[in-house]
């Protein structure tokens, strides 16, 4: 019986990250990947039991692995944190890897281009998205009931700051190799966001 390790999957997990950048999520295949890492397609089977289950790893590891963080710090009791600064945190964490991580952008590039004719959308907003959307949702219905919010549904709400604290990143989906940007911008950034959606969510 063959014994599983870290180093090892981290290994395959890299092969992947690049492999997925290569050829995209229809493209892969486990013999692929295999030949690649010059072992047999039944040791990767041990580790991930099919191409959908190791591209969940994939993107929790590159892409949504620090917002789960950022969603757990939300959760979190903190009677000193203001909503303002909480929705800071959260979205410079977001953003930092966002604008700095070539395989993150290169990951949510390849959902975008094969989300429409296979699994992979799905298959993405579930191993993340959806969680810190949750998440947010429930600091925001938290919000509404202690006054700071004017009431809505928390999971549009939710939804709504994300597109605000995102809405200047998006051009980078569409230019070859972006420069990083520096903390102070990415700070910047997430306070015209927070601001603007303070304002506009604030009880009337």
């Amino acid at each position: 019986m063959k014994v599983r390790t870290e180093t090892r999957r981290k290994a395959i997990l890299e092969a992947a990250v690049a492999l997925f950048k290569e050829l995209g999520y229809e493209r892969t295949s486990m013999n692929e990947l295999a030949k690649r890492l010059g072992g047999s397609k039944a040791t990767l089977y041990g580790y991930f039991a099919s191409k959908e289950e190791l591209f969940v790893a994939v993107v929790q590891s590159v892409a949504t692995s620090h917002l789960a963080d950022a969603a757990a710090a939300l959760l979190e009791t903190n009677a000193h944190a203001t909503l303002e600064s909480l929705l800071m945190r959260f979205g410079e964490r977001m953003l930092f890897v966002l604008t700095n991580d070539a395989d993150a952008l290169a990951v949510y590039r390849m959902v975008i281009a094969e989300a429409g004719h296979s699994s992979v959308g799905q298959l993405f907003y579930d191993s993340g998205p959806v969680e810190y959307i949750q998440a947010l949702a429930g600091l925001f219905a938290s919000a509404m009931e202690y006054g700071e919010l004017r009431r809505s549904d928390p999971v549009v709400t939710a939804l709504q700051f994300l597109a605000l604290a995102t809405a200047e990143t998006q051009v980078r989906f569409y230019q070859v190799d972006p420069p990083p940007w520096s903390v102070d911008e990415i700070r910047a950034m997430v306070q015209r966001a927070v601001q603007m959606f303070l304002a506009g969510a604030a009880p009337r």
